[in-house]
């Protein structure tokens, strides 16, 4: 496992957007944190809206190297989510998406899945 770097520098406007973000998270992404928040999930540690490169990952577990992104209908299809990916990948990342609504209304099925995943990696 590739080990992970210190602190990488961050511009401060997207340091800022990352804060403003983590004080309005959407209902999703308020949710899945109250779900992955303290080492509740079989003591995984995870971060959320953490500037990584020129991008915010809605929730990062560095020990895995995995990323979890709560999606609105706004990223079907979307072709910076492929770039995105490949730019996580090609960083050692796998990333796991969830739509807002999956969080929302099957939340059990969510961190089965991402247990899943983690075991995986």
């Amino acid at each position: 496992m590739p080990q992970q770097p210190s602190h990488r520098p961050v511009p401060k406007h997207l340091r800022q957007f990352a804060k403003n973000m983590r004080r309005k998270p959407t209902d999703a992404e308020a949710a899945m944190w109250r779900l992955l928040r303290a080492r509740q999930l079989s003591a995984f540690k995870f971060r959320r809206q953490v500037p990584f490169k020129t991008y915010i990952l809605d929730f990062a577990c560095f020990d895995k190297r995995l990323v979890i992104e709560i999606d609105g209908s706004q990223h079907a299809e979307s072709q910076r989510d492929a770039a995105r990916e490949a730019a996580l990948s090609a960083e050692g990342f796998a990333i796991a998406r969830y739509w807002n609504n999956d969080v929302l209304q099957q939340p059990n099925s969510v961190l089965e899945d991402i247990l899943a995943k983690l075991a995986g990696r």
